[in-house]
């Protein structure tokens, strides 16, 4: 453990280069943790407005819709 703890950047380093693919560290002989590199997944990022246009809404709205509708918009009732 301390000897981890010490050479911290070094070991990082050697995940970062591809010279170990994982290091366990042990305290008194008994393996505690394991350091592996993370790979950045680029799929995994959130695009925004990647569906856009991808859905519609039904021509027919019911009138709690029109209610919900009105609520949100910029002529609603001020004094609710």
């Amino acid at each position: 453990m301390h000897q981890a703890k010490t050479q911290l950047s070094r070991l990082v380093e050697a995940l970062e280069s591809g010279a170990e693919d994982e290091i366990t560290i042990a305290r008194n002989g008994k393996p505690v943790a394991r350091l592996v590199r993370i790979e950045e997944r680029r799929d995994a990022r959130r695009r925004i407005g990647v569906a856009r246009g991808a859905f519609t809404l039904p021509e027919q709205t019911s009138e709690l819709e029109h209610e919900i509708e009105g609520l949100f918009s910029a002529d609603a009732d001020r004094s609710r």
